[in-house]
């Protein structure tokens, strides 16, 4: 199964998280809104340098995971969301990046992203959980 958009052609993949789908075996990603969404937490969960032959690949957050959890990590998380989003997500246009601290917990950090699909116009919110020590 593929997907063509407007910037270019995907393919399918492994779904994020990896898992086991009893008919195909590996579990797949899906397509549209969910591939998408899949995308957004693998950038967001992968630090710059940690795949071998990709290297710039991922989000900066990672960098504030022993920052105090204040409004000024919670300023440069949302910098380096909207910043790795923009770069590695071609097919959403970035409509707002939120982080707070939650509220429950003084260790996490709720990073809040509104997004919109390019191919439909379609709106969409995710709530990433950042922990910071």
């Amino acid at each position: 199964m593929t997907e063509v958009t407007d910037s270019g052609f995907l393919g399918t993949g492994w779904a994020f998280p990896v898992g086991h789908d009893p008919e195909q075996g590996i579990r797949l990603t899906g397509s549209g809104a969910e591939a998408i969404r899949q995308s957004i937490w693998l950038i967001l969960g992968t630090a710059p340098g940690e795949r071998v032959m990709r290297p710039d690949f991922g989000c900066g957050i990672h960098d504030a995971v022993f920052d105090v959890n204040d409004a000024s990590t919670a300023g440069r998380v949302s910098r380096s969301v909207r910043e790795a989003l923009t770069r590695w997500e071609p097919r959403i246009d970035v409509l707002d990046v939120y982080a707070a601290p939650d509220p429950e917990d003084r260790h996490r950090l709720l990073i809040e992203i509104n997004y919109r699909m390019r191919s439909n116009n379609s709106r969409f919110n995710l709530v990433y959980p950042f922990y910071a020590i």
